[in-house]
């Protein structure tokens, strides 16, 4: 069921997501000081285009100062422009009822996406010790 839902996933704007955050990483890529956000949006990128069967963690004891800070310079900067495209593909995939557990799927990809430092993506089976599910599809 996890592959089927991934393929229409992508069929369905999975493709132009996973493309918008490989955007967003190439231009953070650009300067030095952003290249961990760009390493952050390759990885989100990577989950975004195959979500089904895997699970956004945070470790329990939550993330560290400097991943507070950037998260707020990563919300501001790419984010809230990342998450207006959930929202948009989301409103496209829940005009049918197939598309509906596709269009909830990208809703809760949207913590994710406004604030990724300190947050990790691994298969649903395998969760670390220490670490709390975000986001399990």
């Amino acid at each position: 069921m996890k592959t089927i839902l991934n393929i229409i996933w992508v069929i369905t704007g999975g493709i132009w997501l996973s493309l918008s955050y490989w955007v967003a990483g190439l231009i953070a890529c650009l300067f030095i000081v952003t290249i961990p956000a760009g390493v952050a949006s390759f990885r989100i990128a990577n989950y975004v285009l195959w979500p089904f069967g895997r699970t956004v963690v945070q470790p329990a004891h939550g993330s560290s100062p400097l991943g507070a800070v950037s998260n707020v310079i990563w919300f501001l900067v790419a984010g809230l422009w990342l998450a207006v495209g959930h929202v948009t593909t989301a409103a496209a995939q829940a005009v049918t009822i197939i598309g509906l557990p596709l269009a909830w799927a990208n809703i809760k990809m949207i913590p994710v996406t406004c604030f990724p430092f300190g947050k990790t993506i691994v298969n649903s089976d395998a969760i670390p010790f220490g670490y709390e599910p975000m986001v399990k599809m």
